[in-house]
């Protein structure tokens, strides 16, 4: 199996790896209500996708009782989901640092930056609310890899991407992160503040972005 190809995989373990990418360690019992199926058959679906190294589980005590087990993905698991040439793309970038500068470059993802907020300001601008604009670029964001979602969080909407496909071109470029921040901001409105609190660069399972209304 080379490095970026998706393994074939039957349709009930490639849902439960979803779920696990979306939820982090879930017990098999949850999983099994979330998928309508028995507890047993869950964990038979776990042991066969622990022995081709894309799960593991944890323990941790409960009261009474064993303790529980936690299931969760490993790093082999990554190749369940795009990558967006990941390795090609790294190279170019270091390629266009060497051939252009750090300045070149900026110029470079100013230029992605401007295309990508054009090319969403299509789809989001006619629409005449924020949790529907939220929700649209969820839409698009998911078509292009990145698992999103929308959630409320108070007075606030939480905007989520459980998946980064561009992770390592953006740990060879923090400016790609910093662009798509730039992004949001534009196609959401200027009354609209968006801040960062969760990447996955910095550790974070997700990224996450706190949306709110400026008064």
């Amino acid at each position: 199996m080379s490095k970026h190809s998706k393994p074939a995989t039957p349709k009930t373990r490639r849902a439960i790896i979803d779920t696990l990418k979306l939820n982090g360690p879930s017990e098999a019992s949850a999983l099994a209500g979330q998928h309508g199926i028995s507890t047993m058959a869950v964990r038979q679906h776990l042991y066969a996708l622990q022995e081709e190294g894309f799960v593991r589980y944890s323990e941790s005590p409960r009261p009474v009782g064993r303790p529980a087990k936690k299931w969760e993905l490993t790093e082999e698991a990554a190749q369940f989901f795009p990558d967006a040439h990941a390795d090609l793309t790294a190279g170019l970038i270091g390629a266009m640092r060497s051939v252009f500068g750090e300045a070149g470059l900026e110029r470079l993802i100013a230029e992605r930056t401007a295309q990508q907020t054009a090319s969403y300001a299509e789809r989001l601008d006619p629409l005449p609310g924020l949790e529907e604009k939220l929700w649209e670029l969820a839409a698009i964001r998911t078509e292009e890899g990145y698992m999103a979602a929308v959630s409320r969080e108070g007075e606030d909407l939480l905007f989520i991407e459980n998946h980064c496909p561009i992770c390592v071109a953006a740990a060879a470029c923090s400016g790609l992160c910093a662009g798509e921040l730039t992004v949001f901001k534009a196609v959401l409105g200027p009354r609209v503040q968006v801040e960062r609190t969760d990447h996955i660069l910095a550790g974070a399972k997700r990224c996450a972005y706190r949306i709110s209304t400026a008064v």
